[in-house]
């Protein structure tokens, strides 16, 4: 029996290298961007402030054909488009910009279920400031993109794309 290649792409993100690698359905790498991970380092408990590790794919892509730029709050877009007088309204708000990538974990226990669920701890890959550091773990859990990486991420990927944390 031969096995056939995975009809998805596959995105990697290594916490230790701060980036986000998409490999094509035959397993070669496509592209590869800078990221910002969780500041409080790898884990998967809820409220940790982590990003989750282990075995994920995209349950939902969220933000298709908005402008670069939207907010989005509770996954919606808000009507704005990020700015520096926005910023400056809203001092300490973790933005979420451009488009959202929603993760859900695979692995009963350690990823998926109670305690440690990524999909209810609403972990993205998602935009943010461009003026952010990229390459420097700085979010709340959540695998932060430079807006217009995370949009040519989007058009690459579907729901059902595996992500791999390490």
């Amino acid at each position: 029996m031969s096995a056939h290649p995975d009809p998805y792409p596959r995105i990697a993100i290594s916490l230790a290298e701060q980036t986000l690698t998409l490999f094509g359905a035959n397993g070669t790498p496509v592209d590869r961007w800078p990221v910002s991970t969780g500041l409080n380092g790898a884990g998967e408990r809820d409220g940790s402030g982590c990003t989750p590790r282990g075995r994920h794919y995209i349950r939902a892509r969220i933000g298709a054909r908005q402008p670069v730029n939207t907010v989005f709050r509770g996954r919606r877009p808000t009507g704005e488009l990020y700015c520096p007088e926005l910023a400056e309204q809203y001092p300490g708000r973790d933005w979420i910009l451009t488009r959202i990538l929603w993760l859900c974990g695979t692995e009963w226990g350690v990823n998926r279920g109670p305690g440690v669920d990524t999909f209810r701890r609403f972990i993205y890959i998602h935009g943010t400031p461009d003026g952010e550091p990229m390459g420097v773990a700085r979010s709340h859990g959540c695998v932060r993109m430079r807006n217009a990486d995370v949009a040519d991420l989007f058009e690459q990927v579907l729901a059902g794309t595996l992500v791999d944390i390490t």
